[in-house]
């Protein structure tokens, strides 16, 4: 049998959000996430889609007003971006010495683009080419979140949340197998698990049902990642670093969430 080449290789994306990255330790704890997710999947490329360290990005807005009250958005776009861009070195660096084969790419070499300064999900577009160059070559491409370029190849950031958004984009347009968002609880709860030991996990629901729990205050998706996948009919699952955890899955089919628990009061951590 031939050996399958790079273009047959199926690609899951893996968002690791910045309430994981909280310090070196969680760095190496991520990337040994990573590892094992290859181990088990070995005729799989992943795409990792980090956010910047906990944290970072209020810090750098903060220091950013402390000099101007209103920053210019392309100023304080291109400072938020240097958290994710250290995300990105950090995994890969994490990576390798845990002896994943990874590569880093900036925010243009991802690929994703909008024509204007206002995003508009639907105008978002992927150029997968240089991305896909990166695959061919590497198990694994660790890519920053939350952040575009656009028309004039200026940085933009997608909003609160945007690494999701990110996720869901470049899921969507590389047609991935599947599309993980990992936080740190796994998945919808019927409240914040970390204030009410009482909450109850909910393994299934719908788009409708996360864009219902969005309105009502719950920012563990960003709403706008929400729509573009229910859009791309792309499943989403919801989960920890903690391999034996359960987990939450999105999908279009009211089937799966016959178990769910009706109350509206989802509550978790977010990015």
């Amino acid at each position: 049998m031939s050996q399958r080449t790079a273009a047959e290789e199926s690609i899951a994306v893996i968002k690791v959000g910045g309430s994981i990255l909280t310090s070196a330790k969680a760095y190496r704890r991520a990337a040994t996430f990573v590892r094992h997710t290859l181990r088990s999947a070995p005729h799989e490329r992943l795409v990792v889609v980090v956010s910047a360290q906990e944290g970072t990005t209020d810090r750098l807005e903060r220091g950013a007003r402390k000099i101007v009250r209103e920053p210019a958005r392309a100023a304080l776009d291109l400072l938020w971006s240097t958290g994710e861009i250290r995300s990105v070195a950090l995994l890969t660096l994490h990576l390798q010495g845990l002896g994943v084969a990874a590569a880093p790419l900036n925010i243009h070499e991802a690929g994703l683009t909008v024509p204007e300064t206002e995003i508009e999900v639907g105008r978002i577009h992927l150029h997968a080419g240089r991305l896909r160059s990166v695959l061919a070559k590497f198990p694994v491409a660790v890519v920053p979140g939350f952040l575009a370029a656009n028309s004039a190849n200026t940085i933009v950031s997608l909003g609160r949340g945007g690494s999701d958004l990110t996720a869901v984009l470049l899921a969507e347009g590389l047609r991935a197998c599947r599309c993980e968002l990992i936080k740190d609880v796994p998945g919808y709860f019927t409240a914040d698990p970390h204030r009410d030991s009482s909450a109850r996990h909910i393994p299934h629901l719908t788009f409708e049902h996360a864009l219902q729990l969005a309105a009502e205050g719950c920012d563990l998706l960003q709403r706008r990642a929400i729509e573009a996948a229910a859009r791309a009919r792309m499943p989403l699952v919801i989960r920890s670093v903690d391999e034996k955890a359960s987990c939450s899955r999105i999908s279009h089919f009211a089937m799966e969430t016959a178990r769910a628990p009706r109350e509206s009061s989802a509550a978790a951590s977010a990015d």
